[in-house]
């Protein structure tokens, strides 16, 4: 079994905010590959959809937890699953790198991103697969605009400029979560 998690907030005021790119994501892979309908699992706090693609079994997840306790769902569902930090593959959204564009990470830190703290902290490693999409602001030059307000603009809504960029990248993104299935 493969777990594909995305983070973001739960309820309505969140829907859409650059925090909830990983819940966005998770949407999109589940109508890319016909999943069911989420169903809300108590054991895990979250709402889950199971699917078989090419002969192995998938687990779209959308933590109910909120963003900083994560960890939780992710722990709950490795100890769950008999499954190791191998498993599982995170959708993050990431302050650090400009919308449009993403990276792909096994091994790093959280870089202050408290979701991935928390994940971090309860599966004990940080070797895990993640797929960082950008929220972040670039300059003229490129460079990531620096943001004291971080709270306020990770909890924003995109533009539809934004939303074009990441439209942009949906395909290559849907690539990389496909090659994490095999």
């Amino acid at each position: 079994m493969k777990v594909i998690m995305g983070l973001g907030n739960p309820g309505k005021e969140y829907e859409n905010t650059r925090h909830n790119i990983g819940f966005m994501f998770i949407d999109k892979i589940k109508e890319a590959w016909n999943f069911p309908d989420f169903e809300f699992n108590k054991k895990f706090d979250a709402e889950i959809s199971k699917n078989q693609i090419e002969g192995k079994e998938i687990l779209l997840v959308k933590p109910q937890t909120f963003m900083n306790l994560s960890g939780d769902s992710a722990r709950t569902i490795l100890d769950f699953y008999k499954l190791t930090p191998d498993d599982i593959l995170v959708v993050q959204d990431d302050l650090d790198i400009a919308v449009g564009k993403y990276k792909v990470a096994t091994d790093s830190s959280s870089a202050g991103h408290h979701g991935i703290e928390d994940i971090i902290e309860k599966i004990g490693t940080q070797k895990f697969r993640r797929i960082r999409v950008g929220i972040g602001e670039a300059t003229n030059e490129g460079v990531i605009k620096c943001r004291l307000g971080a709270h306020d603009f990770v909890l924003g809504k995109f533009s539809e400029e934004e939303m074009e960029k990441i439209k942009n990248i949906e395909k290559d993104i849907l690539n990389e979560i496909k090659n994490f299935m095999k």
